[in-house]
């Protein structure tokens, strides 16, 4: 009671009376007692607000970043992109083509056929199909490879009867018997185009190009909203992001397929290694250190799908998380040590350090409901300085990302209207992926290593086999029961804010987090549940 009456008075006093009211509110009780807890009191108060100033603060900073790379981009649009090459290859050079695979029995065909589809002289031209399969994919895949072969194309089916290096390990195989002077890599989900040669390899006339990306499109974009806000996130990043790192000369990376490789770059950068889950960014970053140049072609585009379902989602955003955390481990002091200009440097730090808003806004979350019984000496500017605060995030961070996206969409001329109709699912999918994200980024802090995992793959709707890597293993904690658990929290957050008009403009706030983690964590759980059930059913 004495330190309810307390918390009362003080929260409306100002800073200079305080210890005379603490002495006369405890009235018959030790003094001394109500001062020692009205400066507990004090101190838990400044700390959150401190604590809570940094974590907004990261946030803030981040999405300067984002609204420096959209004007970065607008810029290049207004003054045209550097596409043509320097000059023309008078006699086309030697490609070999590398399609990974693992346990893909139902796009094989489909990448194996688009790739000897390629428009470029046959006698130039190599397919190295890598195929790492455990199961019936591998008779599939060899089965078109000997098809495509008697047709007259040079198809090379090779199969490992290990995963060592998993993906990393398969391409440098590949490369111990590559004819070929540039190499072209494409998942086993992607379909490339026939002009994908003829559009991209005369940038490599310029002797400085180590490798050319070109940007991806999306074969399932409107089959569900989950894909179609994939699509607008990976929109902002290959027609924005990588974009304005291109066109003001920072580095950017390979985005592990749909991209050309001068093999002797490959070499000189110390080949494919497998030490991050991310080996397409580190193999760039050490390629960009050696001197090499990237050329990133915004206006070629190959189309693949994006994951269908939550689980091959959430699986692939823990691996590209997890890796890009791995990679700035690895690789950051290195750059930061390096001769590059200070503009490169700091935008690789960014790019390098992406997964720590996830971090700043779960630990944002972590906040709110003990913010919420915390009082602060600014009782009499609270409501100002709650908006305030609320306007700054929301225009920093949360408008920040999604300006990333729009303006995305806008560049390909898709509707605005329709755009911001799926902003609400944009903002609730990016909140309900941030406990992964971090568990993903603290995993990488704290050294663990974990399995490379594919990304399944659908061809269109086909039930994709699970990776065998994920056989056996159990959680702790069911997938989704965190998320489901925060959900809980925003949504007991809201019922007290309701009562609290100082804090009640932050509702729709937590609705949303609330909706993101309900977003992610019911389905979460859901398949987890299915894949126990399935994992206690004995073989027949």
């Amino acid at each position: 009671m004495i330190a309810e009456t307390i918390h009362l008075r003080w929260s409306r006093s100002d800073l200079g009376r305080w210890p005379v009211l603490a002495e006369h509110q405890v009235g018959g009780c030790d003094a001394t007692l109500g001062t020692t807890i009205l400066l507990r009191m004090k101190t838990l108060a400044l700390s959150f607000l401190i604590y809570y100033t940094v974590v907004l603060a990261v946030i803030g900073i981040y999405g300067l970043h984002r609204y420096w790379m959209v004007w970065v981009f607008w810029r290049s649009r207004r003054r045209g992109g550097e596409t043509e090459p320097v000059r023309r290859f008078e006699c086309l050079p030697r490609v070999t083509v590398q399609l990974p695979m693992f346990n893909e029995r139902h796009v094989a065909k489909r990448v194996i056929e688009a790739a000897c589809a390629i428009d470029y002289p046959r006698d130039l031209l190599e397919i190295q199909v890598l195929d790492d399969s455990t199961d019936e994919s591998a008779q599939v895949a060899q089965s078109h490879c000997a098809q495509m072969a008697a047709a007259g194309h040079d198809v090379c089916y090779l199969h490992r009867t290990n995963r060592a290096g998993y993906k990393a390990g398969a391409l440098a195989n590949g490369l111990k018997s590559a004819k070929g002077e540039f190499i072209a890599v494409f998942d086993a989900d992607f379909v490339p185009p026939t002009d994908i040669l003829q559009r991209t390899i005369h940038q490599f006339s310029d002797p400085q190009i180590g490798m050319v990306q070109t940007r991806w499109a999306h074969l399932n974009r409107d089959d569900s909203i989950l894909t179609q806000v994939q699509a607008m996130v990976l929109d902002g990043h290959f027609i924005v992001e990588q974009t304005a790192r291109a066109s003001s000369g920072r580095w950017f990376n390979f985005n592990g397929t749909a991209g050309i490789w001068r093999a002797s770059c490959i070499e000189d950068a110390g080949g494919w290694q497998h030490d991050t889950l991310t080996e397409d960014t580190d193999l760039s970053y050490r390629a960009q250190l050696k001197g090499w140049r990237f050329k990133y072609l915004g206006d070629v585009t190959c189309p693949a799908e994006v994951p269908p379902t939550v689980s091959a989602f959430m699986g692939q955003q823990h691996r590209w998380n997890k890796g890009l955390t791995q990679t700035a481990i690895k690789l950051l002091p290195r750059i930061m040590r390096s001769d590059a200009p200070l503009a490169t440097k700091v935008e690789a730090f960014f790019h390098l350090t992406a997964p720590v808003p996830y971090v700043a806004v779960l630990l944002l979350v972590l906040l709110a409901l003990p913010a919420l019984f915390v009082a602060t000496p600014l009782y009499e500017v609270r409501v100002l300085a709650v908006l305030s605060v609320g306007s700054l995030c929301l225009v920093l961070g949360t408008v920040a990302a999604c300006t990333f996206c729009v303006v995305s969409q806008c560049a390909q001329k898709i509707s605005l209207w329709r755009t911001l109709l799926r902003l609400p699912a944009l903002m609730a999918i990016g909140v309900g992926i941030n406990v992964l994200n971090t568990k993903a980024t603290v995993e990488a802090l704290l050294g663990r290593q974990s399995p490379f995992v594919r990304t399944p793959k659908y061809a269109g709707g086909h039930e994709s086999d699970p990776d065998p890597v994920l056989n056996g293993r159990r959680r702790r904690i069911p997938s989704g029961l965190i998320e489901l658990g925060l959900a809980g929290l925003m949504l007991a957050c809201v019922a007290i804010s309701i009562s609290r008009p100082y804090v009640v403009v932050g509702v729709p706030f937590l609705l949303l987090f609330a909706a993101g983690y309900l977003a992610i964590g019911v389905p979460s759980l859901r398949q987890s549940w299915a894949r126990r059930a399935r994992s206690r059913i004995s073989p027949t």
